[in-house]
């Protein structure tokens, strides 16, 4: 079971998803290196915690299409 996420992570998440979809992918790592390229965010955990986010969203918009 996963941890909840907190509120500035999914709102921060669902606007990179928003501006910068195309470059996220279901790959946790290649999302980690391509949010380093667009933000710079100082937290080594808050940053692995987004891209986990970012990667969790990619794999359900993947699966239902939208």
């Amino acid at each position: 079971m996963g941890s909840v996420k907190s509120v500035s992570i999914k709102n921060l998440g669902n606007k990179l998803i928003m501006e910068h979809g195309k470059k996220f992918s279901t790959d946790f790592d290649k999302n980690k290196i391509t949010l380093n390229e667009i933000k710079e965010i100082k937290s080594k955990k808050v940053s692995n915690i987004l891209a986990g986010y970012i990667t969790r969203k990619m794999k359900q918009i993947e699966k239902t299409g939208v």
